[in-house]
Order: structure tokens, then sequence, then C-alpha cells
């Protein structure tokens, strides 16, 4: 690999740290801003998608996931973090994820993801394992709120999974796997 190019992917993947990270802090702190997140994503999901608030309130539990995401040429790689809200008894389980795939593509992206388990056995089966497959194909070109991308709605099973951009500029087409984990410093 020469200088230029792996000199680009250092600084894309520093920015890809510093975009997923939680920080300094306490762990009061660390949940506090999870749960922020949690409560602006479901907001922008619910002006988006009205219908998904009772899908929601009525689902054993669900999970918000923000994550930045970096693909160069062939490779794309991601980090982020989230909780998992069940329903049934008010607890939350705090998360990481990484992702990491194969394809084509140029772009860095900030994007959200909510996750509406339908049944107890798929949130559990979440919690602790965590790894999903699968494919992406997007393009978004977002700032703040000017732009555009083109965001997705997917079903697996027993689950359906909602993501948008935040910001970012990207066009892709992948196949990757995700892997979360509960984060052991925050439960």
């Amino acid at each position: 690999m020469s200088k230029i190019p792996a000199l680009f992917m250092g600084l894309l993947l520093m920015m890809l740290t510093a975009c997923a990270s939680m920080g300094s802090g306490s762990k009061a702190d660390k949940q506090r801003a999870i749960l922020d997140m949690r409560s602006n994503v479901l907001t922008q999901l619910y002006q988006q998608k009205p219908d998904t608030r009772s899908q929601i309130a009525a689902a054993p539990g669900y999970a918000v996931f923000s994550n930045a995401n970096v693909n160069l040429l062939f490779v794309a790689a991601g980090t982020g973090y989230g909780v998992v809200h069940n329903n049934t008894t008010g607890g939350n389980t705090y998360m990481n994820m990484a992702e990491g795939g194969v394809g084509l593509g140029v772009g860095v992206k900030d994007y959200r993801i909510v996750m509406v388990f339908h049944s107890q056995d798929a949130m559990s089966q979440f919690i602790n394992s965590g790894w999903t497959f699968g494919g992406n194909a997007d393009a978004a070109a977002k700032a703040a709120k000017k732009g555009a991308s083109v965001e997705g709605e997917a079903y697996y099973g027993d689950v359906t999974v909602y993501t948008f951009t935040e910001s970012g500029l990207a066009l892709q087409a992948t196949i990757k796997g995700t892997k979360f984990w509960q984060d052991k410093e925050l439960n």
C-alpha cells in the first residue's frame, strides 16, 4: 500500500473512531448519552414513520444504535454503540457494534439503526449472540438537515430494522457482517 492511500485510510479510521466513540466520562454519563441518542433517534423515526410509535410500544423490545461507517473502494468498516430496551421489564442492555465487509464503494457515513423485536426470543438471541449478516446498497449525501439519502427498512424473521443517515457522503454496495455485543463497562 502506498503512503497516500495508507494515510487516507488512517485519517478515515480516526474519523470513524471519533464518530462512534463514547469518549470519556463516568459510567452514568455514558449511559445518559446513549439514552439521549436513543430519544433523539426515536423522535426522528416517529416523525418520518409515525406508525412505528405503536409498533415499538407493542413489541417486547427494541434497540437503537449510532454507527459510523467508512467504505474505501473494496473494504467497508464501521463501529458504533447503542442500547436494547426491554419493554416488558423496563431494563436496558448497553451494547457495542462493529462491522466489516467487502464490495464496491467509497464514502464516510454516520447513520442510525432502530431494531424492533417482535418476540422475546428474538431480543434475547440478539443480546446474547448479536451476529447479523447482510448486503447493503445505499447512496447518501447529507450534512446536518441538508441533503438526501436513501433509507432502508428490512425484516429479518421476528425483527424489523430501520436505518437512516445522519450525515455523510457515500455510494456503496457491500456484503458485510455486523457483530453486536454487550458493553461490559456499562451494564
